[in-house]
């Protein structure tokens, strides 16, 4: 059952790229994602467009995904792997407006595409922040069971600043009830958030 699941899931995926891309009324979208957000990225600071960072997978597959860059250039550079806050000095001012309609995740469509991520689906943790969890959080682990989503029940059911101990619970809920039509009802609230900048979480 789960392999048609997941089945169902990667064709959901690839159609869902393809026809983004293909439709006409959304070629405004990807004439903003392509020319004016990177634009804006490079005036404000001069510093890089893009940004890329190591996640754990399914599987423990370690891959890097692909973001707008958000923050300072090297924001990390003293404080070593920490999650963002909600009003992070370190997030620039087009950083805060692409983080709450959530078109900072644009690029990792790539990561989508190349089968490492699904649009639904537990967020990608950074595998040294994984390991810090199970260690109180052993049933985290269990995240790691399906492929990773740029959306997920957590985030368009917590709050900005829900810890892992509760994100695992939404987590857990979401492999517990996984279906195409599930997929499919967040992604419709998740488009609904990215639209009216409802976004409220440093890691969407």
């Amino acid at each position: 059952m789960k392999v048609k699941i997941y089945k169902l899931k990667r064709f959901l995926d690839l159609s869902m790229v393809i026809g983004g891309l293909i439709f006409p009324l959304l070629w405004p979208l990807w004439i903003v994602v392509i020319f004016i957000i990177p634009l804006l990225i490079w005036i404000e600071d001069r510093g890089p467009i893009f940004y890329s960072q190591e996640r754990i997978g399914k599987d423990k597959k370690i891959f890097r995904v692909y973001k707008f860059r958000t923050m300072i250039p090297n924001a990390e550079s003293m404080t070593g792997a920490v999650w963002s806050t909600k009003d992070d000095p370190r997030i620039t001012r087009i950083g805060h407006l692409l983080r709450k309609t959530a078109l900072d995740e644009i690029p990792q469509l790539l990561n989508i595409i190349k089968g490492e991520m699904s649009f639904v689906g537990p967020r990608a943790e950074r595998p040294e922040l994984h390991n810090k969890f199970i260690e109180t959080l052993p049933e985290f682990d269990k995240r790691l069971d399906v492929t990773p989503g740029l959306s997920g029940l957590a985030q368009i059911s917590g709050s900005y600043d829900l810890d892992p101990s509760q994100k695992i619970i939404y987590d857990l809920e979401y492999i517990e009830k996984m279906s195409l039509l599930f997929d499919i009802r967040i992604i419709v609230l998740s488009v609904f958030n990215s639209i009216f900048a409802k976004w409220d979480s440093p890691d969407n």
